[in-house]
C-alpha cells in the first residue's frame, strides 16, 4: 500500500483503517536521512503524539540543514541558495530553547494567542468576500471564498497591499511546491522543478526585502513594521533585514494552505450531513467544536517527514534504528480507533476535541494555529449569518491535488441565502 503513489489522495481514508489493523508502522527502505537508512510511516496517534512532544529525543530533520549552514562559509553556493526562512533559523531559532523564545516573542503576539487582535479585520475580509458572491446562487467555493480569505488575512497581518495578492499567491504556491509536486514521503522535487522554485522565490525574497526597508523608514500597524522595530530579548538585539524576511517567509508558507483546505473540507462535511448547517445556525456555540472535528476528520496536512530517531526506537513492536526518518501521518493518527470512539463520525459532543494533531502538538506546535482557528470560526459565523444552507451542485468530481495536502481541486456549491440578495 503506497500512500505516495499518483492518485493515492483519493484513497487515503480507505487505507488508514487497513494500516491501523495490519501495519501501523510502515518501513520505506532506503528513504531515510540518506540512502543507507530507512523511512518509517507512523499511523498511530500515541506514537505520533509521543514523537512531536519530544523534540530532544526525536529532533526535527531541519536541524541537520541548520547544522550544515552553521558550518558553511556564507560565500558558498550552498549558503547563498538557502531560502530566507532557513537562513533566519540559523541565527534566530537553531535549537529548541531559542525556538520557544522565537515563538513567544516574535510570532505569538500576531498569529498565536494574540491573533484575536485581528478579529475585526478578518470579519471585514469575510464580509467583502460574501458581498462579492451575493448575486450568485452557485459558486466555486474554493476560489471564491476558502482560498482568498487566508490570502487577504495574511496580507493584512504582514502589511502587504491586497492588490499584490495575485503575485503573493504565485510565490506562496512556489513555497509549498514540494508538498504538492514532490515525490515520496520526502517530497523531492525534480532538478527542473527545484530550479523553477528557486527562481520564483528569489523574486519573493527581493519583494519582501523592499517591504522591510519601506517599513523601517515608515512603520505602520502591521507585523513586518513591528518586526523591524522589536527588541528580541532572547538575543538582546533587534532583527536584521534577512531575519525579518525569513519570518515573513514562514508566515506565508504556514498561513495559507492549512486554513484554505480546512474551510473547504468543512463545507463538504456540511453538505454531507443534512440539517447540520441549521443546527449550527441555531446554536452558534457548536461552531468551535465543528471546526475542530472538521479538521480532525479531514486533516489539511496529512503527514510530514519531519523527525529523526536519535536512538534505536520501537513503535508498535517494530524496531526502528537510530538515524531513521519518521513520516508522521497526522491524518491517520486523527482517525485512530485506539484514540477516538467512532473515529470516522462527526461528533460535536466529543470531549477534548482540540487534542487532534492537525497543528502537531508539544513545544513545536504550529505557531499559526491561533489565527487559523480564528479565521475558520469567523468564516463559519459569517456564512451562517448570511446563508440558510449550502449544498453540492451537480457538477463535482471531488478530485484532489497531488502531494501531501488534502486539497480538493474544485468545489461547486449551491448557496441558499437567508433572504433575497439585492
Amino acid at each position: 500500500m503506497d500512500l505516495f503513489s499518483p492518485g493515492a489522495q483519493e484513497h487515503w481514508y480507505e487505507a488508514y483503517p487497513i494500516l491501523h489493523e495490519t501495519e501501523p508502522v510502515v518501513r520505506i527502505p532506503g528513504e531515510g536521512t540518506n540512502s543507507s537508512t530507512d523511512g518509517f510511516i507512523l499511523t498511530k496517534y500515541e506514537d505520533i503524539a509521543m514523537v512531536v512532544k519530544d523534540p530532544v529525543r526525536f529532533p526535527p530533520r531541519i536541524h541537520q540543514a541548520i547544522d550544515l549552514l552553521q558550518q558553511t562559509d556564507p560565500d558558498t553556493a550552498i549558503f547563498r541558495q538557502a531560502n530566507a526562512m532557513l537562513l533566519s533559523m540559523v541565527s534566530l531559532r537553531p535549537d529548541n530553547e531559542l525556538y520557544r523564545a522565537h515563538r513567544q516573542e516574535l510570532t505569538d503576539p500576531w498569529v498565536g494567542p494574540g491573533a484575536n487582535r485581528h478579529t475585526e479585520m478578518i470579519k471585514d475580509c469575510i464580509s467583502r468576500l460574501l458581498d462579492a458572491c451575493k448575486q450568485q446562487n452557485e459558486i466555486e467555493f474554493i476560489s471564491s471564498f476558502a482560498r482568498p480569505l487566508p490570502q487577504m488575512v495574511m496580507a493584512n497581518v504582514l502589511g502587504f497591499p491586497e492588490s499584490d495578492i495575485p503575485q503573493l499567491a504565485e510565490w506562496g504556491a512556489a513555497q509549498v511546491a514540494a508538498f504538492v509536486y514532490g515525490q515520496g514521503h520526502r517530497n523531492i522535487l525534480s532538478p527542473e522543478q527545484a530550479t523553477e522554485q528557486m527562481k520564483l522565490l528569489a523574486g519573493f525574497k527581493e519583494y519582501v526585502h523592499e517591504k522591510v526597508l519601506e517599513k523601517r523608514r515608515s512603520p505602520a500597524n502591521d507585523m513586518i513594521s513591528w518586526l523591524t522595530q522589536v527588541h528580541y530579548k532572547a538575543l538582546d538585539r533587534k532583527l536584521t533585514d534577512l531575519e525579518v524576511n525569513g519570518i515573513v517567509y514562514a508566515m506565508v508558507i504556514g498561513g495559507l494552505e492549512t486554513t484554505q483546505y480546512a474551510i473547504e473540507e468543512q463545507a463538504q462535511l456540511l453538505c454531507e450531513h443534512p440539517g447540520l448547517f441549521n443546527s449550527l445556525k441555531q446554536d452558534r456555540s457548536l461552531v468551535k467544536n465543528f471546526v475542530e472535528e472538521g479538521m480532525r476528520l479531514r486533516s489539511p496536512t496529512q503527514g510530514l517527514s519531519t523527525r529523526v530517531t536519535l536512538h534505536d526506537e520501537e513503535f508498535q513492536g517494530i524496531k526502528v534504528p537510530k538515524g531513521s526518518l519518521l513520516h508522521l501521518r497526522y491524518g491517520a493518527g486523527n482517525v485512530d480507533p485506539s484514540e477516538w470512539i467512532d473515529p470516522y463520525q462527526l461528533n460535536l459532543s466529543r470531549k477534548a476535541v482540540t487534542r487532534h494533531l492537525v497543528f502537531s502538538a508539544g513545544p513545536r506546535v504550529c505557531p499559526g494555529a491561533g489565527i487559523s482557528r480564528l479565521e475558520q470560526n469567523l468564516a463559519w459565523q459569517g456564512l451562517l449569518d448570511h446563508l440558510q444552507d449550502i449544498s453540492y451542485c451537480d457538477e463535482n468530481s471531488f478530485e484532489h491535488q497531488p502531494g501531501i495536502m488534502l486539497g480538493t481541486l474544485r468545489l461547486n456549491l449551491n448557496l441558499h441565502w437567508t433572504k433575497k440578495q439585492s
